[in-house]
């Protein structure tokens, strides 16, 4: 009997100990991750509210099965190493505490911080690594950065690991089962994953419109996902290391991103985001010098101590300022567009060019809705009828169009793909009817790399009164002189 009795405290010790290592995952509490850490990073103690993310290998990218999915997501295997990552997005009071200042588009203590640049995001690693004393990570020299992997401060997450720990193990558009419905996240919730297909029929959609707050939310806000990590889709995008660009088609094991670039990426999405937009694999982009009222910043740690370092070089755009020859080229279908585009050569005297279709879409609006969204998803470039022959004449290229399904019009991304941008600076202008950009700057900055781009104008719908006085506005923070 006593061989029985222990043999079955025995077993009972061992189920302890298993369903212990079984907890001593993402989702623990600070206190537990602290104790088991002094094993594992040489006696760093975790901030509260930073959850261990248990390093392993995945597909990154998107299948081409996958709803929207964009070419710039071919799947491919990468390993990551064990890191830690804050559960909440990046608060304003936590940002305030450090720097003293709150740019927030949105005013709230527990509120995300948001319409922060990639450089801000990178200068507040390091201002508050030196108050909690640690090692800064990064090496500020104007516009080029270094990351020193073996510093244990704070920093960006990597993009592989964004990707790993939002994915939290799963292979579908979001980590969720079922995509998001606006109970389950911060989104433009009138627009769920795949409306685009089903908006005058929704019988066959997953989730059924719901709510647009059009507003951040708390960032302990919904459910948090399997490796308990709140708002990893919507409310905000967030910051990651990486410089934009193709993906390798070997597998990787903590890959930091191509060495020099044009833009930062951001990913996850925002509270003005289509669901589209906050799949686990879709990529934003953004010049590492702006911020946006959708972008804020999630913070990681080294989980171990590492080693080497990453070079940040960012390639140089020629700025064309604003006495540079100017060119208002604009695509538009109910007017709205086209009444911006007056107004700004009105005030300005700039050159005027329409961006049509030799196979135009319809006139019929439902008609229309469908057909721009069989352009998007399947990335088509329609043939455009009129074409520009003097394009090295132009020092500002100012682009006008529609949000139509949070994004360009395909016939802008022809205009795109048909000219050199380099060394020019595009001006995007838009109108919407609720969603401001959704990603459309994203989407001109993919196809125009090498230019730069300044501060863009959305307007809703065709702006009424106010309208000049926003263009006005809109060409003084761009230093366009007037007439």
């Amino acid at each position: 009997m006593k061989k029985i009795i222990s043999l079955l405290l025995s077993l009972s010790l061992i189920f302890s100990l298993t369903a212990c290592s079984q907890t001593e995952r993402p989702g623990t509490s600070s206190e537990q991750l602290s104790a088991d850490n002094s094993l594992e990073t040489s006696d760093l103690q975790v901030p509260e509210n930073f959850v261990l993310i248990k390093g392993g290998s995945f597909e990154m990218g998107s299948p081409e099965s996958e709803a929207w999915r964009s070419a710039d997501e071919t799947q491919h295997k990468v390993t990551v190493s064990d890191f830690y990552m804050s559960k909440y997005e990046l608060t304003q009071k936590e940002y305030e505490e450090i720097t003293g200042s709150n740019p927030s588009n949105f005013s709230g203590e527990d509120l995300p911080v948001e319409n922060v640049s990639w450089l801000d995001a990178a200068a507040y690693c390091n201002a508050r690594s030196e108050k909690d004393g640690l090692t800064p990570v990064y090496t500020i020299d104007g516009k080029n950065v270094s990351w020193d992997k073996s510093a244990n401060g704070y920093r960006l997450p990597t993009e592989a690991e964004w990707e790993y720990a939002c994915r939290a193990g799963t292979t579908t558009p979001f980590y969720m089962e079922n995509s998001p419905s606006s109970e389950d996240a911060n989104y433009y919730g009138h627009y769920p994953y795949e409306i685009e297909d089903n908006y005058f029929s929704q019988g066959n959609l997953e989730v059924k419109p719901g709510d647009y707050r059009q507003t951040t939310v708390p960032v302990d806000s919904f459910s948090e996902n399997p490796y308990g990590l709140y708002n990893m889709h919507g409310n905000v995008s967030e910051w990651v290391w990486d410089y934009y660009g193709d993906y390798s088609d070997e597998a990787q094991t903590n890959p930091t991103g191509p060495a020099t670039g044009t833009l930062r990426v951001y990913r996850g999405g925002g509270w003005n985001d289509f669901a589209k937009n906050m799949r686990s694999a879709y990529r934003a982009t953004l010049e590492q010098n702006k911020g946006s009222f959708n972008l804020g910043i999630r913070l990681v740690l080294n989980a171990a101590p590492s080693s080497g370092s990453v070079s940040g070089t960012e390639a140089q755009n020629t700025t064309a300022d604003g006495n540079g020859k100017i060119l208002i080229a604009y695509f538009s279908w109910g007017g709205n567009t086209e009444g911006i585009a007056k107004e700004i050569q009105s005030q300005t005297g700039a050159d005027l060019f329409e961006i049509t279709m030799v196979n135009p879409y319809s006139s019929d609006y439902n008609t229309v809705l469908d057909e721009a969204q069989r352009d998007q998803n399947a990335q088509a470039r329609p043939e455009l009828a009129n074409h520009i022959d003097n394009m090295d004449e132009y020092d500002i290229i100012m682009i006008g169009y529609p949000n139509w399904w949070a994004s360009i019009p395909m016939p802008v991304a022809s205009f795109l793909e048909e000219y050199d941008f380099s060394g020019k600076t595009i001006l995007p202008f838009c109108s919407h009817g609720g969603g401001r950009f959704g990603q459309s700057l994203t989407a001109i900055a993919k196809l125009a790399p090498n230019a730069a781009m300044g501060e863009a104008l959305s307007i809703h719908y065709s702006g009424g009164s106010e309208l000049s006085g926003d263009v006005s506005d809109w060409l003084n923070s761009n230093n366009i002189q007037t007439n």
